[in-house]
């Protein structure tokens, strides 16, 4: 069993499981019914999101030094306990069934999903 990290909006892969959008908004023109149907998500998380104010920060980030402060940033946020306990839940579930997890950012390296990535890591997950 495993966690996949994709990028929302994408085929899904076989075995891929329930779809975890991890996004602060949901796509804009979209209605709720087709989100599924269009492979956005299946469920929606955001608390897994930057905060709007760190996204800003991530998404001017142009250079290797500004992206490590989204990435002190997005770490910070995530060591709230209500974070940490969606981690360990992730993590838990990941052992027992595959799902997905993502945002639209077309450059994983350049979106907080690479760091969600290490942090289901290194809260135990499977990943895929």
């Amino acid at each position: 069993m495993t966690i996949r990290v994709v990028r929302l909006g994408t085929e899904r892969v076989e075995d891929e499981g329930l779809r975890i959008g991890t996004v602060r908004r949901p796509p804009r023109g979209v209605p709720k019914a087709d989100l599924a149907v269009r492979n956005f998500y299946d469920l929606w998380l955001p608390e897994l999101a930057p905060s709007e104010e760190l996204l800003k920060l991530g998404q001017a980030a142009e250079d290797e030094q500004r992206w490590k402060r989204f990435e002190r940033g997005y770490r910070a946020e995530m060591r709230r306990p209500e974070k940490l306990r969606l981690l360990d839940l992730l993590a838990a579930l990941s052992r027992q069934t595959n799902f997905s997890v993502g945002c639209y950012c077309a450059d994983e390296k350049r979106c907080h999903r690479s760091i969600l990535r290490q942090l289901l890591a290194e809260h135990g997950a499977m990943l895929g």
